[in-house]
């Protein structure tokens, strides 16, 4: 996928992503806004999994079954993390860049969902290889 295509598919997730947030605002679960906005992104034509697997390479061994899930993965591309906090800390943007780079995938947006206005709770990061 293109850097062009990539950013299209983003665009289109946050379109979708600022739909929900405009109808429901702040306050519903992590949950509800994963069901959300996976509804909204199917309903765009999307490919789109949940609850991905991320394993663990550790000299040579991959290690399958450690815990680690990426809440969306859009168009096989896409990292998306959702959260419904009061505050985005360090450590969350730090377990979407480990993401990244353990799935070998490009791009990734955590959403927050537990704020004002949704921009407030847009975080992108970009896995430079």
């Amino acid at each position: 996928m293109t850097r062009e295509e990539l950013n299209a598919l983003a665009e289109r997730t946050l379109d979708a992503a600022y739909r929900i947030h405009s109808t429901f605002g702040p306050g519903l679960l992590e949950s509800a806004y994963t069901a959300c906005l996976v509804f909204e992104l199917h309903r765009m034509g999307l490919d789109v999994k949940t609850e991905v697997p991320v394993p663990i390479v550790y000299e040579d061994v991959k290690l399958s079954d450690v815990g680690y899930r990426i809440d969306i993965l859009v168009g096989n591309e896409l990292v998306i993390e959702v959260k419904s906090l009061e505050a985005i800390a360090p450590v969350h943007l730090s377990q979407l860049v480990s993401y990244l780079k353990l799935s070998n995938r490009r791009l990734g947006l955590l959403l927050n969902f537990n704020v004002e206005r949704l921009k407030d709770g847009i975080y992108r990061r970009v896995n430079g290889f």
